[in-house]
Protein backbone atom coordinates (compact mmCIF):
# COMPACT_ATOMS: atom_id res chain seq x y z
CA UNK A 1 0.00 0.00 0.00
CA UNK A 2 2.09 2.59 -1.05
CA UNK A 3 0.63 6.15 -2.65
CA UNK A 4 4.20 6.85 -3.84
CA UNK A 5 3.61 5.11 -7.12
CA UNK A 6 3.05 7.16 -10.20
CA UNK A 7 0.54 4.50 -12.25
CA UNK A 8 -2.70 2.84 -11.24
CA UNK A 9 -1.46 -0.45 -12.99
CA UNK A 10 0.94 -1.11 -10.02
CA UNK A 11 -2.36 -1.13 -7.80
CA UNK A 12 -5.15 -4.01 -8.14
CA UNK A 13 -7.26 -2.19 -5.80
CA UNK A 14 -7.09 1.75 -6.13
CA UNK A 15 -9.81 4.20 -4.64
CA UNK A 16 -9.76 7.63 -3.99
CA UNK A 17 -12.51 9.68 -2.27
CA UNK A 18 -15.52 6.98 -1.93
CA UNK A 19 -18.51 7.71 -0.41
CA UNK A 20 -21.61 5.97 1.11
CA UNK A 21 -24.44 6.85 3.26
CA UNK A 22 -27.10 4.74 4.46
CA UNK A 23 -30.03 7.39 5.19
CA UNK A 24 -28.17 9.59 7.73
CA UNK A 25 -25.40 7.84 8.79
CA UNK A 26 -21.89 8.10 6.83
CA UNK A 27 -20.52 4.74 6.70
CA UNK A 28 -17.72 5.93 4.49
CA UNK A 29 -16.42 9.08 4.47
CA UNK A 30 -13.54 9.83 1.22
CA UNK A 31 -11.86 6.10 1.73
CA UNK A 32 -8.27 5.94 -0.14
CA UNK A 33 -6.90 2.64 -0.60
CA UNK A 34 -3.94 1.29 -2.26
CA UNK A 35 -3.23 -2.07 -2.62
CA UNK A 36 -0.03 -3.70 -4.62
CA UNK A 37 -0.48 -6.46 -6.85
CA UNK A 38 0.34 -9.99 -5.30
CA UNK A 39 0.04 -8.98 -1.75
CA UNK A 40 -2.42 -9.26 0.92
CA UNK A 41 -3.73 -6.29 2.50
CA UNK A 42 -5.22 -5.89 5.72
CA UNK A 43 -8.55 -3.86 6.49
CA UNK A 44 -8.47 -3.53 10.18
CA UNK A 45 -11.01 -1.28 12.43
CA UNK A 46 -13.65 -0.95 15.21
CA UNK A 47 -17.27 -2.49 14.52
CA UNK A 48 -19.03 -0.13 12.52
CA UNK A 49 -15.77 1.74 11.04
CA UNK A 50 -16.95 1.46 7.41
CA UNK A 51 -14.88 -2.28 6.55
CA UNK A 52 -17.49 -3.96 5.16
CA UNK A 53 -19.31 -1.48 3.06
CA UNK A 54 -15.81 -0.54 1.56
CA UNK A 55 -15.68 -4.82 0.08
CA UNK A 56 -19.19 -4.14 -0.68
CA UNK A 57 -18.58 -1.02 -2.60
CA UNK A 58 -15.26 -2.56 -4.20
CA UNK A 59 -17.22 -5.91 -5.35
CA UNK A 60 -19.55 -3.54 -7.08
CA UNK A 61 -22.47 -4.91 -4.36
CA UNK A 62 -22.65 -1.45 -3.37
CA UNK A 63 -22.64 1.66 -5.79
CA UNK A 64 -20.55 4.49 -4.06
CA UNK A 65 -21.83 8.16 -3.62
CA UNK A 66 -19.24 9.90 -4.44
CA UNK A 67 -15.56 8.94 -5.57
CA UNK A 68 -13.76 6.52 -7.52
CA UNK A 69 -11.97 3.00 -7.78
CA UNK A 70 -10.14 0.82 -10.35
CA UNK A 71 -9.92 -3.12 -9.86
CA UNK A 72 -8.24 -5.52 -11.03
CA UNK A 73 -7.41 -2.65 -13.97
CA UNK A 74 -11.16 -1.66 -14.69
CA UNK A 75 -13.37 1.32 -13.36
CA UNK A 76 -15.70 0.33 -11.07
CA UNK A 77 -18.56 2.07 -11.83
CA UNK A 78 -17.98 2.47 -15.87
CA UNK A 79 -16.99 -1.32 -15.84
CA UNK A 80 -18.78 -3.45 -12.92
CA UNK A 81 -18.84 -6.36 -15.00
CA UNK A 82 -15.31 -6.90 -15.99
CA UNK A 83 -14.36 -6.09 -12.41
CA UNK A 84 -16.89 -8.73 -11.30
CA UNK A 85 -15.00 -11.11 -13.89
CA UNK A 86 -12.17 -10.93 -12.30
CA UNK A 87 -12.59 -11.08 -8.58
CA UNK A 88 -13.53 -13.46 -5.93
CA UNK A 89 -15.46 -12.74 -2.49
CA UNK A 90 -16.36 -14.17 0.63
CA UNK A 91 -18.81 -12.64 2.47
CA UNK A 92 -19.55 -12.66 6.74
CA UNK A 93 -22.56 -14.79 5.49
CA UNK A 94 -21.58 -17.97 3.73
CA UNK A 95 -22.93 -17.98 -0.05
CA UNK A 96 -23.88 -22.01 -0.32
CA UNK A 97 -27.17 -24.03 -0.92
CA UNK A 98 -27.32 -26.49 1.82
CA UNK A 99 -29.83 -28.44 -0.34
CA UNK A 100 -26.66 -29.74 -2.25
CA UNK A 101 -23.78 -31.63 -1.28
CA UNK A 102 -20.64 -29.67 -0.64
CA UNK A 103 -19.05 -31.73 -3.96
CA UNK A 104 -22.01 -30.57 -5.72
CA UNK A 105 -21.93 -26.72 -4.35
CA UNK A 106 -18.35 -26.51 -5.29
CA UNK A 107 -19.32 -28.50 -9.28
CA UNK A 108 -21.69 -26.00 -8.97
CA UNK A 109 -19.31 -22.65 -8.62
CA UNK A 110 -17.05 -24.12 -11.51
CA UNK A 111 -19.76 -24.72 -14.08
CA UNK A 112 -20.35 -20.67 -12.75
CA UNK A 113 -17.09 -19.58 -13.51
CA UNK A 114 -16.50 -21.73 -16.81
CA UNK A 115 -13.49 -23.72 -15.07
CA UNK A 116 -12.30 -26.20 -16.78
CA UNK A 117 -11.31 -29.54 -15.02
CA UNK A 118 -14.32 -29.19 -12.14
CA UNK A 119 -14.35 -32.38 -10.42
CA UNK A 120 -11.06 -32.46 -10.45
CA UNK A 121 -10.87 -28.74 -8.54
CA UNK A 122 -13.81 -29.71 -6.22
CA UNK A 123 -11.78 -32.62 -5.18
CA UNK A 124 -8.74 -30.85 -4.60
CA UNK A 125 -10.07 -28.09 -2.90
CA UNK A 126 -12.50 -30.84 -0.76
CA UNK A 127 -9.04 -31.99 0.52
CA UNK A 128 -7.49 -28.90 0.57
CA UNK A 129 -10.25 -27.96 3.99
CA UNK A 130 -10.57 -31.41 4.93
CA UNK A 131 -13.87 -31.91 3.83
CA UNK A 132 -13.49 -34.88 1.69
CA UNK A 133 -15.27 -37.03 4.48
CA UNK A 134 -18.34 -35.15 4.29
CA UNK A 135 -18.25 -34.25 0.97
CA UNK A 136 -21.39 -36.40 -0.66
CA UNK A 137 -23.75 -35.47 2.64
CA UNK A 138 -25.58 -31.90 2.11
CA UNK A 139 -24.24 -29.25 3.23
CA UNK A 140 -27.52 -28.25 5.47
CA UNK A 141 -26.15 -30.87 8.16
CA UNK A 142 -22.60 -30.01 8.40
CA UNK A 143 -21.35 -28.01 11.17
CA UNK A 144 -20.96 -24.14 10.99
CA UNK A 145 -17.31 -24.32 10.99
CA UNK A 146 -17.61 -26.91 8.19
CA UNK A 147 -19.97 -24.70 5.99
CA UNK A 148 -17.27 -22.06 6.59
CA UNK A 149 -14.75 -24.09 5.41
CA UNK A 150 -16.84 -24.91 2.14
CA UNK A 151 -17.80 -21.02 1.32
CA UNK A 152 -13.66 -20.12 1.61
CA UNK A 153 -13.67 -23.53 -1.20
CA UNK A 154 -16.20 -21.65 -3.05
CA UNK A 155 -14.21 -18.91 -3.52
CA UNK A 156 -10.86 -20.10 -4.34
CA UNK A 157 -12.89 -22.24 -7.37
CA UNK A 158 -10.61 -20.22 -9.75
CA UNK A 159 -7.65 -18.01 -9.33
CA UNK A 160 -8.81 -14.47 -9.11
CA UNK A 161 -7.05 -11.71 -9.74
CA UNK A 162 -8.01 -10.22 -6.68
CA UNK A 163 -9.89 -11.67 -3.47
CA UNK A 164 -11.85 -10.29 -0.98
CA UNK A 165 -12.42 -11.81 2.45
CA UNK A 166 -14.57 -10.13 4.90
CA UNK A 167 -13.67 -12.03 7.99
CA UNK A 168 -13.62 -15.08 6.61
CA UNK A 169 -12.32 -17.19 9.49
CA UNK A 170 -14.87 -16.52 12.04
CA UNK A 171 -16.09 -19.43 13.65
CA UNK A 172 -13.53 -21.58 12.12
CA UNK A 173 -11.25 -23.40 14.86
CA UNK A 174 -7.31 -23.13 14.80
CA UNK A 175 -6.52 -26.05 12.31
CA UNK A 176 -9.15 -24.66 10.15
CA UNK A 177 -7.30 -21.07 10.18
CA UNK A 178 -3.99 -22.58 9.41
CA UNK A 179 -5.02 -24.56 6.55
CA UNK A 180 -6.50 -20.98 5.55
CA UNK A 181 -3.47 -19.08 6.05
CA UNK A 182 -1.93 -21.87 3.49
CA UNK A 183 -4.29 -21.14 1.42
CA UNK A 184 -3.58 -17.57 0.98
CA UNK A 185 -0.25 -17.85 1.08
CA UNK A 186 -0.46 -19.87 -2.20
CA UNK A 187 -2.56 -17.49 -4.16
CA UNK A 188 -0.50 -14.29 -3.43
CA UNK A 189 2.60 -16.89 -4.75
CA UNK A 190 0.53 -17.39 -7.78
CA UNK A 191 0.10 -13.69 -8.28
CA UNK A 192 -3.59 -13.17 -6.61
CA UNK A 193 -4.03 -9.98 -4.68
CA UNK A 194 -6.18 -10.46 -1.15
CA UNK A 195 -7.47 -8.04 0.08
CA UNK A 196 -8.96 -8.99 3.50
CA UNK A 197 -10.59 -7.68 7.04
CA UNK A 198 -11.23 -9.48 10.06
CA UNK A 199 -11.37 -9.22 13.83
CA UNK A 200 -7.78 -11.71 14.67
CA UNK A 201 -5.50 -9.38 14.50
CA UNK A 202 -2.98 -11.84 15.15
CA UNK A 203 -3.95 -13.55 11.60
CA UNK A 204 -3.02 -9.94 9.95
CA UNK A 205 0.36 -9.68 11.63
CA UNK A 206 1.10 -13.25 9.90
CA UNK A 207 -0.31 -12.44 6.56
CA UNK A 208 -0.88 -8.71 5.39
CA UNK A 209 2.43 -7.36 4.00
CA UNK A 210 0.74 -3.84 4.61
CA UNK A 211 -2.36 -2.56 6.92
CA UNK A 212 -4.82 -0.11 6.65
CA UNK A 213 -6.71 0.91 9.54
CA UNK A 214 -10.19 1.95 8.71
CA UNK A 215 -11.91 4.40 11.74
CA UNK A 216 -14.75 6.20 10.87
CA UNK A 217 -15.03 5.86 7.37
CA UNK A 218 -11.77 7.12 6.42
CA UNK A 219 -8.16 5.15 6.37
CA UNK A 220 -6.80 6.40 9.45
CA UNK A 221 -3.39 4.95 9.15
CA UNK A 222 -1.53 2.69 6.50
CA UNK A 223 1.80 0.57 6.50
CA UNK A 224 3.37 -2.69 7.17
CA UNK A 225 2.65 -4.68 10.52
CA UNK A 226 6.10 -3.24 11.37
CA UNK A 227 6.00 0.60 10.66
CA UNK A 228 2.68 0.32 12.39
CA UNK A 229 4.08 -1.00 15.64
CA UNK A 230 6.99 1.30 15.36
CA UNK A 231 4.38 4.21 16.02
CA UNK A 232 3.08 2.40 18.94
CA UNK A 233 6.18 1.74 21.53
CA UNK A 234 7.03 -0.74 24.49
CA UNK A 235 3.70 -2.01 26.43
CA UNK A 236 4.20 -1.75 29.83
CA UNK A 237 1.80 -4.07 31.99
CA UNK A 238 1.89 -4.59 35.68
CA UNK A 239 -0.27 -7.13 37.58
CA UNK A 240 -1.19 -6.19 41.73
CA UNK A 241 -1.88 -8.11 44.22
CA UNK A 242 -4.33 -5.95 45.91
CA UNK A 243 -7.25 -4.48 43.66
CA UNK A 244 -7.19 -1.40 45.44
CA UNK A 245 -3.42 -0.90 44.29
CA UNK A 246 -4.18 -0.51 40.60
CA UNK A 247 -4.90 3.34 40.27
CA UNK A 248 -1.10 3.52 42.25
CA UNK A 249 0.00 1.41 39.46
CA UNK A 250 -1.83 3.33 36.86
CA UNK A 251 -0.25 6.56 37.82
CA UNK A 252 3.25 5.03 38.13
CA UNK A 253 2.69 3.68 34.89
CA UNK A 254 1.05 7.48 33.39
CA UNK A 255 4.56 9.09 34.98
CA UNK A 256 6.76 6.71 33.68
CA UNK A 257 5.48 6.41 30.02
CA UNK A 258 3.82 9.33 29.11
CA UNK A 259 0.38 7.69 27.98
CA UNK A 260 -3.11 6.85 29.28
CA UNK A 261 -3.07 3.76 31.28
CA UNK A 262 -5.78 0.99 30.58
CA UNK A 263 -7.33 -1.19 33.34
CA UNK A 264 -8.17 -4.09 33.12
CA UNK A 265 -9.97 -4.72 36.32
CA UNK A 266 -10.70 -8.96 36.06
CA UNK A 267 -6.85 -9.38 36.13
CA UNK A 268 -5.96 -6.57 38.03
CA UNK A 269 -3.64 -5.37 35.77
CA UNK A 270 -3.17 -2.21 34.11
CA UNK A 271 -1.24 -1.34 30.76
CA UNK A 272 0.40 1.57 29.09
CA UNK A 273 2.80 2.06 25.84
CA UNK A 274 6.21 4.02 25.79
CA UNK A 275 8.26 5.30 23.13
CA UNK A 276 11.11 5.90 26.07
CA UNK A 277 13.60 3.48 25.08
CA UNK A 278 15.41 4.15 28.13
CA UNK A 279 12.58 2.40 30.15
CA UNK A 280 14.12 -0.70 31.48
CA UNK A 281 11.25 -3.77 33.56
CA UNK A 282 14.25 -3.37 36.32
CA UNK A 283 13.67 0.69 37.03
CA UNK A 284 9.57 -0.13 36.39
CA UNK A 285 9.30 -2.52 39.15
CA UNK A 286 11.81 -0.87 41.24
CA UNK A 287 9.45 2.97 41.07
CA UNK A 288 5.75 0.67 41.80
CA UNK A 289 8.18 -0.90 45.04
CA UNK A 290 8.91 2.90 46.20
CA UNK A 291 5.26 3.73 45.70
CA UNK A 292 4.19 0.61 47.65
CA UNK A 293 2.12 -1.08 44.92
CA UNK A 294 2.24 -4.71 45.76
CA UNK A 295 2.98 -6.74 42.61
CA UNK A 296 2.24 -10.30 40.98
CA UNK A 297 4.08 -9.42 37.76
CA UNK A 298 5.50 -6.89 35.53
CA UNK A 299 6.89 -6.63 32.00
CA UNK A 300 7.89 -5.22 28.77
CA UNK A 301 7.27 -6.50 25.56
CA UNK A 302 7.19 -5.10 22.14
CA UNK A 303 3.83 -3.64 20.73
CA UNK A 304 1.10 -5.96 18.89
CA UNK A 305 -1.24 -5.29 16.28
CA UNK A 306 -4.05 -5.23 19.67
CA UNK A 307 -1.84 -1.88 20.48
CA UNK A 308 -2.33 -0.75 17.24
CA UNK A 309 -5.51 -1.37 17.34
CA UNK A 310 -6.75 0.20 20.59
CA UNK A 311 -4.33 3.28 20.55
CA UNK A 312 -4.47 4.35 16.39
CA UNK A 313 -8.69 4.16 16.48
CA UNK A 314 -11.26 5.99 17.93
CA UNK A 315 -13.41 2.86 18.45
CA UNK A 316 -15.29 1.32 21.50
CA UNK A 317 -12.62 1.52 23.58
CA UNK A 318 -10.76 -2.01 25.57
CA UNK A 319 -12.71 -4.66 27.61
CA UNK A 320 -10.26 -3.50 30.04
CA UNK A 321 -11.49 0.15 30.10
CA UNK A 322 -10.19 3.65 31.55
CA UNK A 323 -9.36 5.30 34.75
CA UNK A 324 -12.45 7.55 35.59
CA UNK A 325 -12.09 10.75 36.96
CA UNK A 326 -11.60 10.56 40.19
CA UNK A 327 -9.14 7.61 39.79
CA UNK A 328 -7.14 9.93 37.47
CA UNK A 329 -7.16 12.20 40.32
CA UNK A 330 -6.21 9.64 42.95
CA UNK A 331 -3.07 8.51 40.20
CA UNK A 332 -2.01 12.32 39.81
Amino acid sequence: MRYGRTTTTTYAVLSEGLEKRFGEVRALRGLDLAVAEGTVCGVLGPNGAGKTTAVRLLTTLLRPDAGSARVAGHDLLREPGAVRRHIAATGQDTSIDGDLTGRQNLLLFARLHRVGGAAARAAELLDRFGLTEAADRPASGWSGGMRRRLDLAVSLIRLPRVLFLDEPTTGLDPASRTLFREAVRELTGAGTTVLLTTQYLEEADHLADDIALVDRGRVAHTGSPAELKALIGTHAEVVVADPDALTAAAGVLDRLTGSEPLLDRERNAVGAVTRDATLTLPHLVRTLDAAGVPLLDASLRPPTLDDVFLRLTEGPATPAGRLTDDEKERAA
